[in-house]
């Protein structure tokens, strides 16, 4: 890239967060807007031929066409770099994707990848089925057993993927342990940092090289948009991922970037009440006669309770999961009944896999978010039948506890 930039907000050297989530971005338009503007069209004028072929040469950093330069996928980029404290980050059309492009930048036929076996479902089926028809061995590994991950390194292995907590088990892995596993190995580090985002853990600062992104989830805040995003050094982003990105196209749309870039103004006031709010629940699920264990981190119970303390700013985050008693009694048939049965009763939880949302949601991830599984990879990872995940939002905690208990006290 060349001398001439696009310029950058002016902003006190040492801001914090908070002013950050809602202060970084762009300047202003000549026209003074306060609220960050939406810039939706798809290409941008050049003053010159000249200018055009410098900017497209990468000489010159300007706006170009809109499937890998927009001003209002910009603000967010730049927004939500600074909440994770890295250089730079690329913003795409969904979680998903931003996996995909992160695969696509960093790794070629015969590379392998340790994955934590404890991920979300599609991106086991990404790692694990579709790249590897193209040449890229993907070995599966405990979340929780650094030396599992030790021992699957190769000589080939150029990314270690985790999530931090898991989806849906809240399983939260060492990051400062991988990272030391990946620099001895020359592979890099990332981590999905989706159920905890900026507001409660940065990765970077236990030794992550890249930090993956849902922003369909917390950072909307509101399930309204299809969102992803990767954050990592500007090297990283510029060198791997771009042109990845102009040659495929996996865009973050302009008007998804400027909600998400809105969400991002609340994002830590979210985060603190819909935590506290879960953990009340966890703390009150683990009372309940027909619940068989509660997953949560911010509970003593949990098996990575310090751990989690110290790395996510001594928040459990919003999402617990339980099992419902009848696994034991009746397997694996009798569990998945019992589970929907509560699901179905509750009248003000959102059935539906989402999560991240101000309206609390719940949902089996056993037949939803991981049911593209086998029923051996699902135990593996944990996921009974049994199983119900709780993304809590903001309602009257009250009423939440009303609401589950319609199905529990009636199995």
């Amino acid at each position: 890239m060349g001398d001439k930039k696009i310029p950058r907000v002016t902003l006190p050297p040492d801001v914090r967060l908070d002013t950050l989530a809602v202060r970084e971005g762009l300047p202003r338009s000549p026209w003074g807007e306060n609220s960050e503007a939406l810039f939706l069209t798809s290409s941008f004028v050049q003053p010159d031929a000249a200018s055009a072929a410098a900017r497209f040469a990468n000489e010159e950093e300007a706006f170009i066409y809109s499937r890998f330069t927009n001003p209002t996928v910009m603000m967010m980029e730049r927004r939500l770099a600074a909440l994770e404290g890295t250089e730079a980050c690329i913003g795409t059309s969904s979680g998903m994707s931003a996996i995909l492009l992160l695969a696509m930048g960093l790794l070629k036929a015969g590379d392998h990848v340790v994955c934590s076996r404890s991920v979300f479902g599609s991106t086991i089926m990404l790692l694990g089925r579709e790249f590897a028809k193209f040449g890229v061995e993907t070995s599966f590994v405990s979340q929780t057993d650094v030396d599992e991950w030790r021992r699957a390194v190769k000589p080939t292995t150029r990314l270690l993927f985790a999530e931090s907590p898991t989806n849906p088990l809240t399983e939260v892995c060492d990051i400062r342990a991988l990272s030391r596993i990946a620099k001895d190995s020359g592979a890099w580090l990332a981590v999905d940092n989706c159920f905890c985002s900026p507001a409660l853990q940065q990765p970077v600062k236990y030794g992550a090289d890249l930090v993956i992104h849902s922003g369909t989830k917390y950072l909307d805040g509101q399930g309204r948009v299809i969102a992803g995003a990767i954050c990592g050094s500007e090297a990283l982003i510029n060198e791997k991922f771009m042109p990845v990105m102009r040659s495929a196209g996996m865009s973050l749309s302009p008007f998804n970037a400027w909600v998400v870039l809105k969400g991002l103004e609340t994002l830590a006031i979210r985060m603190r009440a819909q935590s506290e709010s879960a953990l009340k629940l966890a703390e009150w699920l683990e009372q309940q006669p027909m619940v068989e264990r509660v997953y949560y981190p911010g509970l003593k119970s949990h098996p990575q309770h310090e751990l989690a303390m110290a790395q996510q700013a001594g928040s459990g985050g919003a999402v617990v999961s339980f099992i419902v008693q009848g696994q034991a009694r009746g397997g694996a048939v009798l569990a998945r009944k019992n589970a929907f049965h509560v699901i179905d009763r509750t009248q003000i939880c959102s059935i539906t896999a989402n999560l991240g949302d101000t309206k609390t949601t719940i949902t089996h991830p056993a037949s939803t978010s991981h049911g593209r599984l086998t029923e051996e990879q699902r135990l593996a990872a944990g996921i009974t039948q049994g199983m119900v995940r709780v993304a809590v939002g903001l309602e009257d905690l009250d009423d939440l506890r009303a609401d589950l208990l319609r199905g529990l006290d009636s199995l």
